[in-house]
């Protein structure tokens, strides 16, 4: 159905909800320590991230690597 304009219906567009369903499924988390570490990651790993969202502690890590890298700009 349309308008008289030519554009569809709002009606014409409407999906069941089964149907929109089989498109859109939700990640459902059963596993408590995948749950944990993914919240609560290690201080290495904080330390990691830290250094990869600044670029020339990212770039030195790669020339001398990360503990030193860390070390000169956070340490």
């Amino acid at each position: 159905p349309r308008d008289p304009s030519g554009t569809p219906s709002a009606d014409s567009i409407k999906i069941k909800k089964e149907v929109a369903n089989a498109f859109v499924k939700r990640q459902k988390r059963f596993d408590i320590y995948e749950w944990y570490s993914e919240y609560y990651k290690s201080p290495m790993e904080q330390m990691r991230e830290r250094c990869e969202n600044y670029p020339p502690c990212e770039y030195l890590s790669e020339q001398i690597g990360f503990p030193m890298a860390y070390n000169r700009f956070f340490g």
